[in-house]
């Protein structure tokens, strides 16, 4: 890593601004996705076993390396014959000649006439034969075998390729590997697989007020519960490698020399607090003094409005809020579909389904309302029913804590009346 020199971030101060500091509030949609257009793929690769891949994003396609099954095998414990030999009403009777289980290689000899071959799930089909009739229909005898009824041809037999055929794509480039892909590509002769870097994540808390969680307070002090919040969020993406540079005071040398090094470091930076327009919020006046440029400093969207996109160095920047609310608010709508997009991920946005209100809500004028919800049953058509916990204030987390998802109520002149139809984001 190259040594941190507060330098590297000024060589741009005198350079063309034109894409910095846009001041009207811009829709919560048009925020990320300029958040996105700033994202820089990573492009470089790694290759790793299948066991240590979930969670990663695939680098790129792949083809199956054999068909799946690999050969015709029984669905079934039962016996292996062939359809044509079931002449007549029966019921028939043949000879049991020879037995097959998992593992066995096929079989390629010759068997007489009216003969069934005992057979276990998984085991081989040999040529010839082309169904097998469950055990639990049929009557044993010693060496011989009896069938009440006639089975269709093909019956209860996995064939050669039927799930996937040799060669055939399996996977596109930018999927995320869930333990069923990764069962699929094992399933397909893969032990390996090329998946795309961790994207470089640096988080800083500005405040100095903060003192980590289980720190003694004084007064005028808080704990720093978004530092934990953002941790956590960003566990549950195994594509993320998250640099912690702790808590930073409000202080602009301090803020500029943990922002150089953090652009030297990191793919991506996220800050929390000291955003907004006070004369002790910092953070946007250093990003720019140090050569950065914000393209989004203001975004229509309750919480969060103050809420900061730009880039540093080579780094993509967000500036979320301090208040913990706006914070979660702002980093799973805005950041995390930027971060997404470095990581490679084909699917960005959040996932919002359709759900009705079971409360009112005063008018929203000019601004999404992103407030904290829960279910509470469903409609006579089964829809979910949504109960609002709280109103959204920006510094609150305990309704978060106890909501199933957030309700997004979007702007308008006109009250939200219960029983209205909006979009709900599942935590």
């Amino acid at each position: 890593m190259a040594t941190t020199d507060d330098s590297f971030l000024t060589q741009g101060r005198h350079a063309s601004t034109s894409g910095s500091a846009r001041s009207a509030p811009v829709a919560p949609d048009i925020a990320a996705a300029r958040a996105v257009a700033l994202a820089a793929t990573v492009t470089e690769t790694e290759v790793l076993p299948l066991l240590d891949a979930a969670g990663r994003v695939l680098a790129g396609a792949v083809l199956s390396r054999n068909a799946v099954p690999p050969f015709n095998a029984s669905a079934m414990d039962g016996y292996a014959v062939r359809t044509e030999e079931f002449h007549g009403s029966g019921p028939w009777t043949f000879t049991v000649e020879g037995r097959r289980a998992a593992g066995d290689k096929p079989l390629h000899s010759s068997h007489g006439p009216a003969t069934a071959l005992r057979i276990f799930t998984g085991a081989p089909v040999p040529d010839g034969f082309d169904a097998v009739v469950m055990q639990e229909r049929c009557l044993r005898s010693g060496d011989h075998v009896t069938f009440s009824s006639r089975p269709a041809s093909g019956h209860n037999i996995r064939f050669s390729g039927e799930d996937v055929a040799s060669e055939a794509s399996l996977l596109a480039k930018g999927i995320l590997l869930t333990p069923t892909r990764l069962a699929l590509l094992a399933g397909a002769g893969h032990g390996k697989v090329a998946v795309a870097r961790k994207v470089r994540i640096a988080l800083i808390s500005t405040g100095s007020e903060l003192r980590e969680p289980g720190e003694a307070l004084s007064a005028g002090q808080i704990h720093n519960s978004n530092r934990v919040l953002l941790r956590a969020m960003l566990a549950e993406s195994k594509w993320a490698d998250v640099e912690d540079f702790g808590i930073v005071a409000d202080d602009p040398d301090a803020l500029r020399h943990m922002l150089a090094k953090a652009a030297l470091a990191c793919d991506a930076i996220i800050t929390t607090g000291g955003v907004s327009a006070g004369e002790e919020d910092h953070v946007a006046s250093v990003l720019q003094d140090s050569g950065g440029e914000l393209d989004v400093v203001q975004v229509a969207m309750r919480p969060g409005k103050p809420v900061k996109i730009g880039r540093i160095g080579q780094s993509l920047f967000v500036g979320l809020p301090g208040n913990p609310n706006a914070a979660l608010v702002t980093f799973r709508r805005i950041a995390l579909p930027a971060l997404r997009a470095m990581a490679g991920l084909a699917e960005i946005d959040p996932v919002a389904q359709p759900v009705i209100t079971g409360f009112s809500h005063a008018a929203r004028h000019g601004r999404t309302e992103f407030v904290p919800a829960r279910f509470s049953g469903r409609t006579v058509d089964g829809l979910p029913v949504i109960e609002r916990l709280a109103r959204g204030s920006s510094a609150s987390l305990s309704a978060a804590a106890t909501a199933d998802g957030i309700a997004l109520l979007p702007p308008g002149d006109d009250a939200i009346d219960e029983g209205t139809l909006v979009q709900f984001e599942p935590f």
